[in-house]
């Protein structure tokens, strides 16, 4: 099997410009639904919903890859990573809201990951 091209610089900018934005995404789009939460919370119209801790599975990439992964994940409202385990690909999430825990997980992958490797390459 021959291993994949470099991705060329110019590439690799690209890459880095749409993660960028679907990061500044996610930091609006989160941070619109954390303030819902706080608002109606505090002015009990709703009760807090259920928080708690979340396996995210990640693919395979360079530490760096998963550092800047968590760190996102960490900066976005609603989210921190408590752990990153690297031999099973794992990040454990605390979640403001763990109603919608497997779309968001999803949407983090969709969002973050194929980016993250192209920038930082797979990693066994």
């Amino acid at each position: 099997m021959t291993p994949s091209p470099t991705p060329s610089v110019v590439h690799r900018m690209v890459v880095a410009a749409q993660l960028l934005l679907r990061f500044m995404k996610a930091l609006l789009v989160s941070g619109v639904q954390t303030l819902n939460v706080i608002v109606l919370h505090g002015l009990r119209l709703r009760p807090l919903p259920p928080s708690g801790l979340r396996s995210l599975r990640f693919a395979p990439m360079h530490p760096q890859g998963v550092a800047l992964l968590a760190a996102m994940v960490s900066l976005t409202p609603g989210t921190t990573v408590i752990e990153i385990d690297m031999e099973r690909h794992e990040l454990l999430i605390h979640m403001l809201d763990t109603r919608g825990a497997e779309a968001a997980a999803a949407d983090i992958r969709a969002a973050f990951e194929a980016p993250l490797l192209v920038l930082f390459g797979g990693h066994a």
